[in-house]
């Protein structure tokens, strides 16, 4: 230690004590085997030496009395005999609180190349690691996109302007009866449409917000709004109005979107998919016909499950839909029933069939379209009321 400050030899029956001079104590050293100090200059108060002597640590005055003097040795040996008083109170240094919106220097999603390391699509890289952490940072990377969706809205709906508008009103459309004008095929489309922009709004965000969490979250709101606006051109049509029955299977496909990309093992394993039949018009716009054509269902696929990706099975799917008939105008003229068809089926993946695994390019992206799409007359159905079926009716 470098500074031992040790004082005072006491006489018996003397009210005062000499003072040991404080330069010859702080220069003693700690081997001395010297019992005592004999004090070299003026007699002074007591207080006063421990008052200027730091402790043994260095906290605080140390006083040590003995009849025969300071012993060195065995105050160098002894801590509990001869130890510091009490230290001077000192404020806690006070932690700083870590920020846990601060993203860590190292960064395990990353790589050097500052590509996203991820192994599967629905995985995400969390807010503490996310390169864009909330709606408004992600709403920012595809303001493109949704330019060209709420054109593409604005200029279907904008045709209603130029027809009989009436003022905005509400209508219950009801949902899959038979006193509805579709049998609930045109339910199933809003679902469905709902569905396939909230996929292609996903599909970007996990690009340009390299799969930032809450991306899908983020799609299926921005899905749900631009479903919900063009809904407001119904609201003024004479014989339609604005449907919550709409906005609610707009929400359902949207949400089926959000459990297909966060839920790891979905999107390989189920896809929503329509099937749209040729009529006699090849395809029909609008109307009736154009909700007779649509077949709707959640396919299973083969290829998702690791035991089937090497056998036949790959190329098939176990589908479970459902389609409307009878219901078109010339239908109920004629004394047909509507009929509701409910059923299950085995369909080809036609995407594995023409470009198995290996995909790039082209064959990349009609595979993609084709997770989307079912081919007429490649699946067999047998629907509730007893009928196999391949193709129109």
């Amino acid at each position: 230690m470098p500074w031992l400050f040790a004082a005072v030899a006491l006489s018996a029956g003397t009210a005062q004590a000499r003072a040991t001079d404080l330069d010859v104590i702080a220069s003693l050293d700690l081997d001395s085997k010297a019992s005592s100090i004999e004090g070299r200059s003026d007699f002074t108060d007591l207080s006063t030496i421990a008052g200027a002597m730091p402790g043994r640590s260095g906290n605080g005055p140390l006083l040590i009395l003995s009849d025969n003097g300071f012993d060195l040795a065995r105050f160098a040996q002894d801590d509990e005999a001869y130890g510091p008083a009490e230290p001077r109170s000192q404020a806690p240094a006070m932690e700083q609180e870590p920020d846990p919106s601060a993203r860590p220097e190292i960064n395990p999603y990353f790589d050097e190349d500052g590509d996203v390391v991820l192994r599967r699509w629905a995985d995400h890289v969390p807010h503490g690691y996310a390169t864009h952490r909330n709606f408004g940072s992600q709403f920012s990377t595809i303001k493109t996109e949704m330019a060209l969706f709420a054109l593409y809205f604005s200029a279907q709906s904008g045709k209603k302007l130029f027809r009989e508008t009436d003022s905005f009103s509400f209508h219950d459309e009801g949902w899959f009866g038979k006193d509805t004008g579709s049998l609930g095929s045109d339910k199933m489309l809003h679902a469905f449409d709902t569905y396939l922009i909230a996929e292609i709004l996903h599909m970007r965000l996990h690009k340009t917000t390299h799969a930032s969490q809450g991306d899908a979250w983020v799609a299926a709101a921005l899905a749900s709004a631009l479903m919900a606006a063009n809904e407001l051109s119904d609201g003024i049509e004479p014989d339609t109005g604005y449907s919550l029955n709409d906005i609610v299977m707009n929400s359902a496909g949207a949400l089926f979107s959000v459990f297909r990309n966060t839920v790891p093992g979905v999107r390989e394993k189920i896809a929503f998919k329509l099937e749209i039949v040729p009529n006699s018009n090849v395809y029909s716009y609008r109307g009736r016909r154009h909700y007779e054509q649509q077949r709707y269902m959640f396919s299973i696929k083969g290829r998702g499950f690791e035991g089937l990706k090497n056998t036949p099975l790959r190329f098939l799917d176990l589908q479970l839909g459902y389609y409307a008939s009878n219901f078109l105008k010339s239908d109920i003229q004629a004394g047909e029933e509507p009929r509701r068809h409910l059923f299950v089926g085995v369909g080809l993946n036609v995407g594995e069939i023409l470009f198995g695994r290996n995909k790039t390019g082209f064959s990349r992206h009609a595979d993609r379209v084709l997770d989307y799409l079912q081919l007429p007359y490649t699946s067999v159905r047998l629907d509730a009321h007893g009928d196999v079926k391949y193709g129109r009716r």
